[in-house]
Formats: C-alpha cells, sequence, structure tokens
C-alpha cells in the first residue's frame, strides 16, 4: 500500500483548499462540472481528500461517496461525503457499483494511475462516465519553470516518471508531498488501456498557458 503522504499535512492542505486557493479550486471546479453533467446517482470520488468537491457534486444532483488512502485527510472529509480509507488501485466497491466517478488534482498522488483509472473503470456501470480533472501534465510539474506567468520553460525532467519533491514553487503542495509525473500520451493511453472511451478533452488556465487537463470518458455498455 502507497504510504499517505498527506497525513502530516492535513490541517494545512485543508486551509490550503478552502481559502488559499479558492479562486482557482472554484475554476477548476467549474471544469468539472462542465464535463460530469447533472446525476442522479453515486459518484465515486476518487482520492477525495479532504473532500473538498462534494459540495459541487451534490449541486449537480450526484451523492458523492469518497476513497482516499489519507487518514489525515479524511478527518476533514467526513463531514462532507461517506468515506472509505483505501488505496485507489484496490476500491473497495463491486464491479459496476456507481455510474459516475471522478478524480480532481490527484493523479500525481499516485505512482501507479493507470491501476487507479482500470479499478476506477471496475467499478463503473455500463455506459457511466469518468471524469479526471488534474495538473497539465505538459506545463505542470518538477520539469516546468512556472514563475512567470506568460513564459513557461520546460526542461528535460519531462519525460521522468520518479517521484520528486522539486518544484518551482516552494510554498505549495508539491514541495511538501511531492509527485509522480505522467506524461500525456501515457495519461491518454491509461484512459483507453482502462477500456474507457475519451468523449472529451478540455484545458483550462488563468493566463495564456493553460495549468489543468481534464478528460471525461464512458464505459461502453
Amino acid at each position: 500500500m502507497t504510504t499517505p503522504l498527506y497525513d502530516g499535512i492535513a490541517d494545512w492542505y485543508e486551509e490550503y483548499a478552502s481559502e488559499t486557493s479558492s479562486i482557482y479550486m472554484d475554476r477548476i471546479r467549474s471544469v468539472l462540472a462542465g464535463l460530469l453533467g447533472e446525476g442522479p446517482g453515486r459518484c465515486l470520488d476518487l482520492c477525495c481528500g479532504t473532500g473538498a468537491h462534494a459540495a459541487e457534486l451534490r449541486r449537480l444532483g450526484w451523492t458523492p461517496v469518497g476513497v482516499d488512502l489519507s487518514g489525515g485527510q479524511l478527518r476533514h472529509a467526513r463531514s462532507r461525503l461517506p468515506v472509505a480509507r483505501a488505496d485507489a488501485t484496490a476500491l473497495p466497491l463491486a464491479t459496476g457499483a456507481v455510474p459516475a466517478a471522478v478524480c480532481v488534482l490527484a493523479h500525481t498522488d499516485m505512482p501507479d494511475y493507470p491501476a487507479a483509472l482500470a479499478e476506477a473503470a471496475r467499478v463503473l456501470e455500463a455506459g457511466g462516465r469518468l471524469v479526471h480533472v488534474g495538473v497539465h501534465p505538459c506545463y505542470v510539474g518538477a520539469f516546468a519553470d512556472r514563475s512567470e506567468p506568460e513564459r513557461i520553460v520546460i526542461d528535460g525532467g519531462y519525460a521522468s516518471r520518479e517521484h520528486t519533491l522539486r518544484s518551482w514553487n516552494v510554498v505549495g503542495v508539491r514541495a511538501r508531498v511531492g509527485a509522480w509525473h505522467l506524461p500525456l500520451a501515457d495519461l491518454l493511453n491509461a484512459v483507453t488501456a482502462a477500456g474507457l472511451v475519451v468523449t472529451r478533452v478540455v484545458e483550462s488556465g488563468s493566463g495564456p498557458v493553460p495549468d489543468a487537463l481534464a478528460i471525461a470518458a464512458t464505459k461502453p455498455r
């Protein structure tokens, strides 16, 4: 089982997600809403963290249920949605159990995101939808210097898939817990390898270079 890196910063992250980065989170949730659409039914919040997106899922008509490895994060999440502590690659759900699943800003926290996507696809019912919203794999990572909003400098680290604490932002999340990078081709191929059909891809950013990539996919009937 993967070590729950967020346990040591759970209280800090609760404030960061709800206050410090609220404008960014609102934009991310807008992208999520546009791709997921309205419920009803249960929606799995994969790697739900503190449950920061549960209210948005409810607003869309879904009944959110969360899974995360970090007990510290789930301490905050329990007041927002039903949760279970589990590894994303071994979900405590039956095959075909949910009509929707989302993973928001969490794929770089997993050493094997393709395995997590395959597991998410397993628990989706036929015709169910999955939405991935994450940092943009081409423009956000240890390999990307974003200190100048108008110009992103990319180095050879883009090819690295190893966990790293390297980050241009020394006070952000990645400087505290690090990240596993998944290049764009690997991310898209992982979705299709899980047996899902990509229906839409969205890029989002507060400036000229996007900082988020979102993917909507469905499980064939």
